[in-house]
């Protein structure tokens, strides 16, 4: 069983930053590849970056692009989002997930709870 659980989010003003967590538990072959996807109301959810396990392969949505860095710590089982310069349209849910294969793929297999971004203007 792999268990994603998201932390972080939070209630922030137009121009500043925060930094999500994910903390993985579980079999560790199944968090070789880690993405933070995000889901604002009425939307559907998208793409927002993914690592590997190495951390060489890494991508970005182009709207993130620049002012969002995803990392992560294997020895912590830790996958981390931190986004600055954030505008109100980064307003939503963020998910973390996780996947054995190497990216690109079509669906992660493991998905967190989500936690809430909230950016006033």
């Amino acid at each position: 069983q792999v268990q994603l659980v998201e932390s972080g989010g939070g209630l922030v003003q137009a121009g500043d930053s925060l930094r999500l967590s994910c903390a993985a538990s579980g079999r560790i072959f199944e968090f070789y590849t880690m993405g933070w996807f995000r889901q604002a109301p009425g939307k559907e959810r998208e793409f927002v970056a993914t690592i590997d396990r190495s951390g060489n392969r890494i991508f970005y949505a182009d709207s993130v692009k620049a002012r969002f860095t995803i990392s992560r710590d294997n020895a912590k089982n830790m996958a981390y989002l931190q986004m600055n310069s954030l505008r109100p349209e980064d307003t939503a849910v963020y998910y973390c997930a996780s996947d054995s294969r190497v990216w690109p793929f079509d669906q992660y297999n493991y998905w967190g709870q989500g936690t809430q971004v909230t950016v006033s203007s």
